[in-house]
């Protein structure tokens, strides 16, 4: 079995007694054994000053784009990392000083809009100049650590699910992730990882031997994880991307699509590792809440060649083909930003939108990242840390 960084870090804390504490988790910081990190460190002598939650907050109860309060765990005090206004993303610095170290371990997905890791990037800007020290404690990306996909983001289009220099699926770790930001963002901080152990960048989930913990709402199972690199571009789009299903992620549509013909024009791309079967489905809150829709479900056959962010692409170029006068690319507020369109900031630039609104082949948009890809896997190759 792997041994994530909370573990290795478990075996041996000395590194951390006598210490102010700032423990950055939610309920996916847990040990092999089901235990939620800030009791296995308390039992070990550890004493945690303050604990920061992402998105979703600590239990991850909440759903996307809403905001959390700030109330204790466990008699600690917790401060919410997602409130109502882009300044909430940041650690408020009055809550910084006094503090000489920052743990990070939460479950990340392999996606660059992933937001946990994007407030771990706040925070190493936070902490920049004041001394603290940051460490991350390492876990596996769910999606290996081989494969990448999709375009690099484009600096116009950085927010807070765009903040790394790095493909959509990116096959880097949290602490890769972090390695990364200090060379690119240049902070001024002393950044410590603390390893895994019995971990190879082929490994998926299931290989690891590790329980999984759904580290959000709409994250239930490895399986939403393989595919929201792709489905997640649904969240740009007046197309449900399965909230309020059981299924989020996999199972996407919306009142206008007519699921059988949908399912024939994405068939006809001849996508790898994945089949779309038509289906509807009526989903309980978010978008189209109560309807009837007609909906594809996204059933992997082969997680070594499916690419979910083609897919993703691919779906959209389709939809749009078929129903372009129903079709909307969101404009409103997303994620604190209001004068992007979530579809780009999700994708990195404005040019796959474009190239898809403007009718262009299915295969000319997808091979148009593969340059980025390969420039990615020959920077990977030397700098990854396992």
């Amino acid at each position: 079995m792997t041994a994530t960084g909370l573990e290795i870090l478990l075996s041996d804390p000395r590194i951390c007694l006598g210490r102010r504490i700032g423990l950055m988790v939610n309920q996916s910081s847990l040990t092999a054994s089901l235990e939620y990190s800030w009791e296995a460190l308390a039992k070990k002598g550890v004493k945690i000053e303050r604990i920061f939650s992402p998105e979703h907050g600590i239990f991850a109860t909440e759903q996307d784009q809403i905001a959390v309060g700030s109330k204790p765990t466990a008699g600690i005090e917790t401060v919410s990392l997602y409130g109502n206004s882009e300044a909430s993303l940041v650690p408020d610095r009055a809550l910084l000083e006094g503090l000489d170290l920052i743990i990070f371990d939460m479950q990340d997905v392999g996606s660059r809009y992933y937001t946990y890791v994007n407030t771990l990037a706040l925070t190493m800007e936070a902490v920049s100049g004041m001394g603290i020290e940051l460490m991350v404690l390492d876990r596996p990306n769910p999606l290996g650590g081989e494969l990448v996909e999709g375009p690099m983001l484009d600096p116009r289009f950085h927010s807070f699910v765009g903040m790394f220099p790095v493909p959509v699926r990116h096959g880097l770790t949290a602490g890769e992730l972090a390695g990364l930001y200090l060379d690119h963002a240049k902070p001024d901080l002393k950044l410590t990882v603390i390893q895994m152990q019995e971990w190879e960048r082929r490994m998926l989930y299931a290989d690891t031997g590790l329980p999984w913990i759904p580290p959000s709402p709409n994250m239930p199972t490895v399986e939403t994880a393989a595919v929201y690199p792709g489905m997640c571009l649904f969240e740009g789009l007046n197309v449900s991307e399965g909230r309020g299903s059981t299924t989020p992620f996999q199972l996407s549509g919306a009142p206008f699509i007519n699921p059988m013909e949908l399912a024939d024009r994405c068939r006809s791309f001849d996508l790898d590792g994945v089949l779309f079967r038509p289906t509807w489905f009526r989903p309980t809150f978010h978008k189209f809440a109560g309807e009837e829709i007609g909906a594809i479900w996204l059933h992997i056959t082969n997680p070594q060649l499916f690419r979910p962010f083609a897919a993703g692409v691919a779906m959209t170029a389709a939809i749009n083909s078929l129903y372009g006068e129903q079709l909307q690319f969101l404009q409103e507020v997303y994620e604190f930003n209001d004068t992007i369109p979530a579809f780009d900031l999700l994708t990195g630039s404005s040019r796959i939108r474009t190239a898809i609104l403007e009718g262009g082949e299915v295969q000319d948009i997808l091979y148009s990242w593969q340059e980025e890809e390969g420039e990615f896997r020959r920077f990977k190759q030397p700098f990854h840390l396992y």
